[in-house]
């Protein structure tokens, strides 16, 4: 996954919600059922396994029938097991019990069934990493045993390829420009993990190794869908069939097989989180160190961690965050907190007064007593004016000019540290210096610690070369007169 310090937030389901998702999950709710099944006479091996005799019945009692149906029973079982809805009893017996912990699932909390929902997540992701067990065979010995070393696979390799193709999934959800509740292309995940990123025309070698990447992704989706992690569409079968008659080079009775529709990228595989998968993946992010934020993170803290933590947000999350802190306050009691967490002459000030002026624009015309009373105040006395004169507000004073390059300069310093030199940075700059035919005149002189930098920056990013020379000897001023 790329660098996990630029995780945006994710926006969870309440843990209610999230609680009734997971007891809905095919596998869970089958691990319960068996849980309740298991009595007095249902035995297990040395590994909690349950006997070979033992499944039909346990299938039965699954409602399962068919060629799958024992695969399934032992399945669920394990998740039972692994998730502590049953105890064993003797060891050496292999009698077995319904655990305590299976009685959260109807009286525990939300917290307690997502708990438990986890511990059957890690089960299937760890069955996710093992290979097929049609390939056991061939590694196995006449003593019965397997040797490892005859498999192409590495436990740890495959734990770790899964965890990155994950990683990516939940990185694209989460993203504002990503594809979020839209299904992502089982190719494309695949490539996120193999194709480098400086490469621009891939190669056959790794065409190969992507569409091989791509098939152990489907046949790990297809385990990871009943936990309730995935919503997903398999590759389409026929598209392999038709893939391996042209690799025989058969020619069948009946005529050359339908032409794949090469456009139709959803008979390669589609995947998407669910909304209990982003709480799944959050949580195993978590566990690791990974900072992962949630929207709802900052509510019940200060302004200053409001804007603090929403200085890197994009902008809808930064929103959603900020709408949940001011439901919380009163109007008036909210916009002191904000103007006064503003304050400050560090780098990451003018960021921190940008985010304030965009959470008090959401802020009704309650908190007028509070931004009157900063109107003389050298930092917020600029974005002050502008927030009542968009309200409508009589009697503002106008304000004089050290405050309108102040503000100007704490601007621009604020959109750099945001979006670094965007395109619309540019189109600032440029609307700046063409309004003030004088700007760089007056702006090296502004008491801010940020004017060197910004006027640095003007000169880097403004086309015309004569405005952009003025802006590079105005920062010089600007710097000398800072003692830099």
């Amino acid at each position: 996954m790329s660098d996990s310090s630029s995780l945006p937030p994710v926006r969870l389901h309440s843990e209610a919600e999230l609680a009734r998702d997971a007891l809905a999950t095919p596998l869970l709710s089958r691990a319960a059922r068996l849980a309740r099944w298991a009595g007095p006479d249902t035995r297990v091996g040395a590994g909690g396994e349950l006997e070979e005799e033992q499944l039909p019945g346990a299938a039965e009692a699954l409602g399962l029938s068919g060629d799958d149906a024992a695969a399934l029973a032992s399945e669920a079982w394990r998740v039972a097991v692994d998730t502590g809805l049953v105890a064993i009893v003797d060891e050496e017996e292999g009698t077995v019990a319904a655990a305590p912990d299976l009685a959260l699932l109807t009286s525990g909390s939300p917290h307690d069934v997502l708990g438990l929902w986890l511990g059957a997540l890690e089960t299937v992701l760890a069955d996710a990493s093992v290979p097929d067990l049609d390939d056991l065979g061939d590694a196995m010995g006449e003593d019965g045993t397997i040797d490892f070393s005859e498999l192409d696979w590495d436990l740890e390799a495959e734990a770790e390829f899964l965890d990155g193709v994950l990683g990516n999934l939940y990185l694209l959800t989460v993203s504002e420009e990503g594809p979020g509740d839209h299904p992502v292309p089982l190719p494309a995940l695949a490539a996120s993990m193999i194709v480098p990123d400086d490469m621009g025309e891939p190669t056959n070698d790794v065409l190969e190794q992507v569409s091989d990447a791509m098939m152990r992704l489907d046949d790990q989706f297809r385990l990871l869908e009943p936990i309730g992690l995935v919503e997903f569409r398999p590759v389409d079968e026929a598209l392999m069939a038709d893939a391996d008659d042209a690799e025989d080079g058969a020619d069948a009775e009946d005529g050359p097989a339908a032409p794949v529709d090469e456009a139709d990228v959803s008979r390669y595989g589609m995947v998407r989180l669910t909304p209990l998968g982003l709480y799944g993946l959050r949580a195993r992010l978590l566990e690791t160190g990974i900072s992962a934020p949630a929207v709802g993170d900052l509510v019940d803290k200060g302004a200053d961690a409001l804007l603090d933590g929403t200085s890197m947000f994009p902008p809808m999350a930064a929103q959603a965050e900020t709408e949940q802190w001011l439901a919380r306050r009163e109007p008036l009691t909210a916009a002191r907190e904000l103007l006064a967490a503003a304050r400050g002459g560090d780098a990451g000030a003018p960021l921190r007064r940008l985010r304030c002026q965009q959470a008090l624009s959401l802020v009704g015309t309650e908190a007028e007593p509070a931004l009157r009373e900063v109107l003389d105040d050298a930092e917020l006395g600029g974005l002050a004016r502008v927030w009542l004169v968009e309200r409508g507000a009589v009697e503002v004073p106008a304000p004089p000019e050290s405050m309108v390059f102040w503000l100007t300069i704490d601007t621009v310093a604020a959109q750099l540290a945001a979006e670094g030199n965007s395109t619309e940075l540019q189109a600032l700059v440029e609307g700046l210096a063409q309004q003030h035919s004088g700007f760089f005149a007056t702006a090296w002189r502004v008491d801010h610690p940020a004017t060197p930098d910004v006027l640095e920056a003007m000169g880097r990013l403004h086309p015309d070369k004569k405005v952009a020379k003025a802006a590079r000897k105005a920062a010089f001023k600007a710097r000398s007169q800072q003692g830099g």
